[in-house]
């Protein structure tokens, strides 16, 4: 990763909480929940078998991810 996306994940990382303690940074994007680019720079879709689960789940007929991390993880690193 460079150092321009090192520098705005870690801005990122610094304007909200997780209540996974953003194990998805820290594990080298290794352990990582399944989403899908929509196009959308609010949201993504959710892959996951049970999304209702995560916080960050938004229901709209399908489910949405709107963590701001994984948003930009799948729109800018395509991970």
């Amino acid at each position: 990763m460079d150092e321009f996306n090192k520098r705005e994940i870690e801005y990122i990382i610094s304007s909200f909480k997780c209540p996974k303690n953003f194990r998805c940074y820290k594990s080298g994007f290794k352990d990582i929940c399944k989403v899908e680019d929509t196009g959308q720079e609010l949201f993504v879709k959710c892959l996951e078998e049970d999304p209702r689960q995560c916080p960050f789940a938004l229901r709209l007929g399908s489910y949405f991810c709107k963590c701001p991390l994984r948003i930009y993880i799948i729109n800018k690193l395509k991970k």
